[in-house]
């Protein structure tokens, strides 16, 4: 049975959180995630768990990376200031593959820019969130209910594909308050997908020597098996190697693992889109006031749809194309400069469609989405 309750999208997550036995967090407060980690420095400790407010971003994910190599499901939380910081030790956890949730509360930018305000512009630094060539997972939530549902999702492939996951929210969807209804705690644990664990002889163990579309087996520190954790190119047993051979399949497998699983990974939501003649893209907070506006247009008789990707990255591309190529009339709505816009330029082989972006750090209202629907 649903649980219902009236919350904020950031205390949502720390729930979220909870429920999904998060054993550790460790962050710095930043406007405007700071939420999670309040709600977690009380819950954690309670019922004997850790939540370390760290000196900095850097240790902090520094230490979350190392709660997680020891087996515990671990969460830091920021916003896109912190992931700037963060990005050299996300190269860590991709290329090691430790399984991290990192929760980003999406605040204006560049720089410190509107730390109070909202935006959707670390949607590119989420597909490459550090140096080098890496695959990312990235959820967007486009609702209260998806704060929890996605994040919970999040600690799921996070031990399923063992590397970080990241959950984007931002200042508006984090910070709204509003009636959500959620998976009772029965089902999320039952959902719940633990890490793999080597059984076999202590001699035989290889955690990266495993099939080329398959991650790493870590089991955890402290039980006896002996490898290797290394932020450099490294063979089976996690000892580093400069082998052209090793290194190459190493970085293909770190896509492979990704890229063949491509079924447990896309979700996205098509909103009225059976008998559109408008089609709008959109994700995130953006897609609330989309929502409102199509409810609007259909009232007045205007057929528009809504196409909204849950996973973000990886690109849901094959759908995008499908869908521009039966829509002639295509809105992309975000905030930002046109992140995901250059996407589905490039998934879709097409530059006609229509933009719409806000970049001053108020939301997009439904009446600016309809106004310029009914200009296309």
């Amino acid at each position: 049975m649903a649980r219902e309750l009236i919350s904020t999208g950031n205390e949502l997550a720390a729930k979220a959180a909870l429920d999904s036995d998060v054993q550790f967090f460790a962050g710095y407060p930043i406007t405007p995630s700071s939420e999670v980690m309040h709600i977690l420095s009380t819950a954690l400790p309670a019922r004997g768990d850790a939540c370390i407010q760290m000196e900095d971003e850097i240790s902090g994910i520094c230490a979350a990376l190392g709660a997680a190599m020891s087996g515990k499901r671990s969460l830091t939380a920021t916003s896109g200031p912190g992931i700037s910081l963060k990005a050299e030790n996300l190269g860590v956890g991709y290329i090691s593959e430790v399984p991290l949730v990192v929760i980003n509360v999406m605040r204006g930018g560049p720089s410190t820019g509107l730390p109070t305000r909202v935006a959707q512009g670390d949607l590119l630094q989420a597909k490459n969130p550090t140096h080098g060539d890496v695959k990312s997972i990235t959820l967007v939530p486009g609702n209260l209910n998806e704060c929890y549902t996605e994040v919970a999702r999040a600690f799921n492939l996070a031990d399923r594909f063992m590397q970080p996951v990241f959950v984007l929210l931002d200042e508006t969807i984090g910070h709204m308050s509003g009636k959500a209804s959620i998976p009772d705690l029965e089902t999320i644990q039952e959902e719940k997908i633990p890490r793999k664990k080597f059984t076999g002889d202590k001699k035989d163990y290889k955690p990266y020597g495993v099939e080329a579309d398959e991650p790493a087996v870590l089991n955890p520190m402290f039980e006896g098996y002996r490898y290797h954790f290394t932020g450099l190119h490294h063979g089976p047993t996690g000892h580093p190697t400069e082998d052209a051979e090793v290194c190459d399949a190493l970085m293909k497998r770190l896509f492979n693992k990704v890229d063949a699983h491509m079924d447990e990974l896309e979700s996205n939501e098509e909103y009225m889109l059976d008998d559109a003649d408008i089609m709008i893209i959109a994700y995130g907070s953006v897609s609330l006031g989309v929502t409102e506006a199509i409810n609007r247009m259909r009232a007045e008789g205007i057929k528009v749809g809504m196409f909204r990707p849950k996973t973000i990255w990886p690109s849901p591309e094959k759908r995008i194309k499908e869908l521009c190529d039966k829509f002639d009339k295509v809105l992309v709505a975000e905030l930002n400069m046109g992140q995901f816009a250059d996407e589905v330029q490039r998934a879709s082989g097409r530059s006609d469609f229509d933009t719409l972006f806000k970049v001053n750090g108020r939301p997009l209202s439904p009446l600016e989405i309809i106004e310029k629907v009914k200009g296309m």
